[in-house]
């Protein structure tokens, strides 16, 4: 038996340094700025944190892809939401964390 993956892991690509000022400058212009700024700067500071413990860049990666995955998809949610489509159909969450009582 192998101790080797059954598939090779791709590594992400690596973040430009500014990375953290461009997309904060981004969401800073956002129409979700006044929500998503102070979001964000909770989430950096976390990672911050994490990072100084762990000694890895990863946490700071993590919020900052998260971040950027977030602008990505949100011109998509308002269009969904701005079009009137039912989404009732959708499951509550209650019931998907329901411990069994």
């Amino acid at each position: 038996m192998s101790a080797q993956p059954d598939r090779a892991l791709v590594p992400s690509a690596p973040l430009a340094p500014g990375a953290a000022a461009v997309l904060l400058a981004q969401l800073r212009v956002s129409p979700r700025a006044g929500t998503w700024v102070s979001a964000f700067e909770q989430d950096w500071v976390r990672a911050l944190e994490d990072s100084g413990h762990s000694y890895s860049l990863s946490p700071l990666h993590d919020v900052i892809r998260a971040w950027q995955a977030s602008l990505e998809v949100a011109p998509a949610v308002d269009a969904f939401l701005a079009s009137g489509r039912d989404d009732s159909d959708g499951v509550d969450l209650a019931d998907i964390l329901d411990d069994g009582r």
